[in-house]
């Protein structure tokens, strides 16, 4: 995608004009202008010089977006975003007040009947009228921009906005001339009443209100647009301007964009971290809030990484940079935002839809209008009022504005509580969730096996055990050793040091100490080697129905006790997952766990419905099944996870997760919160509910203002002027744009959820099993294994290993012979007892 910067654009008609414009150039695929950013993005294989003339050729400006300055100081950055419209709106419009002022004052004083009016103005209608025209002249010159944008747009078949402006305050200020001749030529026949009607028949003050009342509404539409962008702004101000590098032994002071990734840069407390880099001496906590909107600080250490614009609080950092420029985190999320901001929503093709036909259809209506009561037998001064106040009480702008500005607030709340939405169609769908699908390891559970349970034997001691344990599983790979070792370390214990270390595939570990042998392994192992008492049994079978592992020890042929090591939960994920259900949102957990490790997950999370035993394309497939039941969202973090978040109508991503990860989903959750994912819904909801406000408000204000500016309702007595048309059209936009500021003050992790849709669970399946029986499995590392060997088979759809029970259940996409199962298993040194087919009821 490549992004542009457009000019001279005013309404939603300029902006569907430049998309039709550009998407009819070869190699374009698809082109979103963004009538809030004033931008422009295009897909496909055309040259940016072939879609910048495409762009000129149609009437505006256009030029690829930062190429004159360098985007890493984040200057060029905020000057794109700062508010240029605004102060230029208000110094035109300071100007044409005080001569509407003037104007309105001599036209309506002489009515006023005590109201002094300048001697020479007294009894001379001429005069009064040429100082008329000279100050609404005046008025017309200094906003002589809705003429030049809007007669240049008609001149190219392309009306918009500021055609309906220039045509009504135009055909209003025409008129008045040629009711000034006509009173010079009364004047000259010494015909007094004539003199009088024409007069009367003056709309110069209508001319001048009109452009006046148009940019009141201009402005405030401006500043309000310029208040869309304050999140990204604010995210462009987090980003420090300088860092101290140490440079050939010596400290210097650089500007940050002068720094390369390699160098060695220092932090002090209380200074803002600079670029992204890797602690390499000192320990402090570091405030995160500005990027992840977590308010307690994290803990950093030697090895740790810091983010640019996170502040160090504590301690002294000395740090090696990673990533610096448009590389850094900071950097990533504000070109996130900008990105969803300048795309564009679906639901906002039908008001561009609308908005390219709206201009013309409102200048044929406005003369037929003029004709029908013409026609009617009214005077042509009552007809071209009509026909004006239809002209200038049309406005395609609120129909533009109703949902970028949503988008553009919304995508900034995100930002701001760490919930990055990549596009707008991501803002939209999001919140239409009906099945969230997620991810056991890393997202409902931390993703690092723990020790949870620590059971010795009478006789024996927790530390023991726990010293045993240790003294074995010091030189294990094993990711279950590393949990024990961290236990340990957390218990200020060492491992001692041992001999004749073996790992025994599919069983356990050996090692000799003091003369005696230690082992560790599965019960089957175990207790092939000592005596087993039956309440250990039972108390390892409990812990693994809970989705523990339990290792079990002894020294020489003594049964010393045993070990829990399991994934644990997040404290926040079962809170989480409730709140999804109170949105009416069904969830799944996909794992590639076995069953009951997965269930016992489900279960202590509150999840629906779980499947396990799943592999990468195979979680994939089930995305692929579930989506049969509504819009389903996808929550991982893994590089195993980037297919299924592909495939899922929406993919979310936790921040800390793998890079692959964040790049296949939609939505990047900067914290590893399971409570961002009903936020991040949440917010979706919200946001599309304030984009139906506002295009209820831009269709229900055309569909009552333009039927009442036409005189429909004169029976009734109701007719409207066309300077309280420019008013109505002055405020309508400004509304809008108002409405969607709303969502500034929305909580996403406070506000009532909203709509309980209705989820059509999936259909039960009946597939073709196969039950195995498999001896010398004893960990769930040896459960991976079969179940990997098994579901590379192009016939297996899933199999469900555990070694506790020595099976695996193995569920076909189509039949398969014995054998090829069997060879599978016995490629990975496991010996295959039976295999039993059956059918699923």
């Amino acid at each position: 995608m490549i992004q542009y910067d457009v000019t001279g654009m005013s309404c939603a008609a300029c902006s569907a004009r430049i998309e039709k414009a550009v998407s009819q150039v070869p190699g374009v695929t698809q082109c979103a202008v963004n009538l809030l950013t004033n931008s422009m993005s295009v897909e496909g294989t055309a040259s940016p010089e072939v879609v910048i003339r495409a762009v000129t050729q149609a009437g505006y400006g256009a030029s690829l977006k930062g190429q004159n300055s360098p985007d890493s100081a984040g200057g060029s950055r905020k000057d794109a975003l700062q508010d240029r419209e605004t102060p230029a709106l208000r110094r035109r419009l300071i100007a044409s007040s005080g001569f509407l002022l003037l104007l309105m004052y001599l036209s309506m004083g002489h009515m006023m009947g005590s109201w002094p009016v300048p001697a020479f103005l007294q009894g001379n209608p001429m005069a009064l009228g040429l100082m008329q025209l000279l100050l609404s002249g005046i008025i017309l010159v200094i906003n002589q921009k809705f003429f030049v944008s809007g007669f240049q747009s008609l001149w190219r078949r392309a009306p918009n906005m500021d055609t309906l402006v220039a045509l009504g305050s135009g055909a209003s200020f025409g008129w008045s001339v040629v009711c000034l001749f006509l009173m010079t030529t009364a004047q000259l026949r010494g015909d007094a009443d004539a003199v009088m009607e024409s007069l009367h028949n003056l709309y110069f003050e209508s001319a001048a209100m009109i452009l006046t009342l148009i940019t009141v509404g201009k402005m405030l539409e401006a500043r309000s647009k310029g208040k869309t962008t304050d999140a990204i702004k604010a995210l462009i101000e987090l980003s420090p301007q300088t860092a101290a590098v140490e440079r050939e032994g010596r400290e210097i002071t650089l500007p940050v964009d002068q720094v390369t990734v390699g160098d060695v840069f220092l932090v002090r407390p209380g200074e803002s971290i600079p670029v992204d880099g890797i602690i390499l001496e000192g320990n402090s906590a570091v405030n995160e809030a500005a990027l992840t909107g977590e308010s307690i600080p994290a803990d950093k250490g030697p090895g740790d990484l810091v983010s640019a614009a996170t502040i160090n609080q504590s301690g002294f950092l000395r740090c090696r940079a990673t990533r610096v420029g448009q590389d850094t985190t900071l950097s990533q999320i504000i070109r996130m935002v900008s990105d969803a901001a300048a795309s564009k929503a679906p639901i906002a093709k039908v008001a561009d839809r609308i908005s390219g036909i709206f201009v013309p259809g409102v200048i044929s209506l406005s003369l037929i209008t003029l004709v029908v009561w013409l026609l009617l037998g009214r005077e042509f001064s009552y007809a071209l009022a009509r026909a004006i106040s239809v002209l200038v009480i049309s406005c395609p702008c609120a129909l533009g504005l109703a949902t970028p500005v949503a988008i553009m607030v919304g995508s900034g709340v995100g930002a701001r509580n760490g919930i990055l939405f990549k596009t707008a169609v991501s803002l939209e769908e999001a919140g239409k969730t009906d099945v969230v699908v997620l991810d056991k390891t890393g997202t409902i559970t931390s993703g690092h096996p723990k020790v949870t349970d620590v059971v010795p034997v009478p006789g024996q001691t927790e530390q023991s055990l726990v010293q045993l344990a240790l003294d074995l599983e010091a030189k294990s790979e094993h990711p279950l050793a590393k949990a024990i070792l961290s236990y340990g370390e957390s218990h200020a214990m060492t491992p001692n040091e041992v001999e004749n270390f073996t790992a025994l595939p599919g069983n356990g570990l050996s090692a000799g100490k003091d003369g005696q042998m230690l082992l560790g392994g599965s019960m089957e192992f175990i207790a092939s080697r000592a005596a087993v008492s039956k309440e250990m049994e039972e108390k390892a079978l409990l812990l693994a129905q809970e989705g523990k592992t339990p290792l079990l020890f002894c020294r020489g042929n003594t049964f010393c006790g045993m070990i829990a090591v399991a994934d644990t939960m997040k404290e926040d994920s079962p809170a989480a997952i409730a709140r999804l259900h109170s949105m009416g949102i069904h969830v799944v957990m996909l794992t590639g766990d076995n069953r009951r490790t997965a269930e016992a997950i489900g279960r202590q999370a509150g999840v629906d419905e779980v499947i396990a035993g799943v592999l990468p394309e195979g979680k994939e497939r089930e995305i692929r099944r579930l989506k049969q039941s509504g819009k389903v969202t996808m929550v991982g973090d893994g590089i195993n996870d980037a297919p299924a978040l592909t495939r899922a109508d929406i993919g979310i991503a936790i921040g800390a997760g793998a890079d692959v990860a964040i790049e296949a989903a939609d939505v990047v959750l900067m914290k590893s919160s399971l409570m961002d994912v009903p936020a991040a819904i949440s917010l979706s909801r919200a946001a599309l509910k304030n984009i139906h406000q506002n295009l209820f408000w831009a269709f229900f204000y055309n569909a009552i203002g333009i039927p009442l500016a036409t005189g429909a309702f004169t029976a009734f007595g109701l007719t409207l002027s066309p300077m309280f048309g420019a008013a109505a059209m002055s405020l309508s936009s400004f509304c809008v744009v108002s409405n969607a500021l709303r969502l500034n003050f929305f909580k996403p992790y406070k506000t009532n959820p909203g709509r309980k849709p209705s989820v059509r669970k999936p259909a039960p399946q009946k597939p073709l099993l196969r039950t195995m029986v498999i001896e010398g499995m004893m960990c769930s590392h040896c459960e991976n294994a079969v179940r990997s060997a098994l579901e590379a088979l192009p016939q297996v759809q899933s199999a469900q290993v555990s070694h506790t029970k020595g099976t695996a259940v193995v569920t076909l996409r189509s039949d398969i012979v014995d054998e090829a199962l069997k060879k599978a298993v016995e490629a990975e040194d496991y010996t295959v007892v039976s295999i039993c087919p059956s059918r699923e009821k």
